[in-house]
């Protein structure tokens, strides 16, 4: 089959696929982040000390560590179509529901039921990426549809500044409670769209002609069969091995840091911007999230193009530990911001290339629960990622960091983290 007809898939599905999950991803990570902005009033509104406020933050992990590996496996039984419009429309409704906090006990059990509901959500994005894209797309691929981290940041960090700003008070309710009811209601509505616009497989899209569906299913299960040849079969005793536990510890350290970034950034500016509104530090939060744009999307095209994933990888986590370490040391407001943009593009930036590992030697029911068990696992750096920035300070954020690319570097020194060996697959 000629390379015109693997161009015309690709970019078919792509464009059928990617944004929408990508406004997903947004809608994902606005609803999770936004307490983040919301603590610039809750917190006094509440009565939290910032150690509570913290652990709150972090609570959400607890829900969602535990019911990640079954989330996944369960969209593997009912299909992507129906899990995913599941997790959308209850983690939007438990967002919501967030403007009924009212002190730390109910914060802390809002916070754990929208781990809850959310859980699964983006392994299970990673793994319906790949079934439905080959290998040697995956990096770009992926970090076009984790823009969505930059996108949701650039446009909802001015949007909550400008709805805590003017909503504050409106029915006696407070901004932060706003904030809640009109960045998740939306979501909840989307996910009822999901049910009528993804597919479970290529095997079900209708929008492709029938040579571009014959020669993707063919081409993605000769990759398989290429990787357990390789890899061994499919087997759940495939998540337990050392790879997957180096994959863990790798994202363990951008789990730190990204929450830590979730949880602070806006606090952070409001400290070395006082003068500004919330829609201003809404405006100034959004830089470090348009930097990552740019950079990630290069990262994962370059990654893709030459198929490297170490130096990739591990120059992300180097550049994002030199931005924390600007931060820290700080002489100025503006050096501070331009330590948070370098923190947050190479943060992002590693995301894509880290992505592809998995999937370079799991495959199947594997997959789904070796995905669902990094993420998983390593987000216990997420529950304690803004408690870390808080109590040890920004230099530990620069440390660990420093610490992820180090292993990175080490771990995939003798690893085959290249392009699929698969052969192309014509059908004739």
């Amino acid at each position: 089959m000629s390379n015109e007809t693997e161009h015309t898939t690709i970019r078919r599905v792509t464009w059928r696929i990617v944004p929408f999950i990508c406004l997903l991803y947004v809608l994902n990570i606005l609803d999770r982040a936004n307490v983040g902005f919301a603590r610039l009033a809750m917190q006094d509104d509440l009565g939290l000390s910032q150690a509570a406020f913290d652990l709150g933050y972090g609570m959400f992990y607890v829900g969602y560590i535990l019911f990640e590996v079954p989330s996944n496996l369960l969209m593997r039984r009912f299909g992507a179509r129906v899990w995913i419009a599941r997790i959308m429309i209850t983690w939007g409704l438990v967002s919501a529901a967030t403007m009924f906090a009212s002190d730390v006990w109910t914060f802390y059990a809002l916070r754990t039921l929208l781990g809850i509901a959310e859980a699964g959500f983006f392994p299970g994005i990673i793994l319906y990426l790949s079934d439905w894209f080959p290998d040697r797309q995956r990096a770009k691929t992926t970090a076009f549809f984790m823009l969505a981290i930059g996108l949701s940041n650039v446009l909802g960090n001015p949007v909550s500044g400008w709805i805590m700003d003017h909503f504050d008070g409106v029915n006696g309710l407070h901004g932060w409670q706003w904030l809640f009811v009109l960045e998740g209601l939306p979501t909840s509505l989307v996910g009822l769209a999901v049910l009528f616009y993804l597919q479970d497989s290529p095997r079900d899209a209708r929008w492709l002609s029938d040579d571009q569906r014959t020669w993707l299913v063919n081409h993605l299960a000769e990759e398989d069969r290429a990787r357990r040849q390789q890899h061994g079969p499919d087997r759940w005793q495939a998540m337990v091995q050392p790879r997957v536990w180096w994959l863990i510890a790798i994202y363990f350290t951008v789990a730190v840091g990204t929450n830590a970034s979730g949880a602070y950034f806006p606090t952070l500016l409001k400290e070395r911007f006082q003068q500004a509104s919330n829609f201003q530090i809404g405006l100034l939060t959004a830089l470090p999230h348009l930097c990552s744009i740019a950079l990630m999307s290069l990262v994962g095209i370059s990654s893709d193009r030459t198929g490297e994933r170490r130096w990739h990888l591990t120059g992300a986590a180097i550049l994002a530990s030199a931005g924390w370490t600007l931060v820290a040391w700080g002489p100025s407001p503006v050096v501070a911001l331009i330590g948070l943009c370098l923190a947050q593009a190479g943060m992002m930036s590693m995301l894509p290339v880290f992505w592809t590992l998995p999937g370079s030697f799991l495959s199947g029911v594997a997959a789904a629960g070796g995905i669902a068990l990094i993420n998983s696992v390593a987000n216990i750096g997420g529950f304690f990622g803004a408690s870390i920035l808080g109590q040890l300070g920004l230099w530990s954020m620069a440390g660990i960091l420093l610490f992820g690319g180090l292993v990175a570097a080490f771990v995939l020194q003798n690893w085959n983290t290249g392009r699929s060996s698969a052969p192309e697959v014509c059908d004739e």
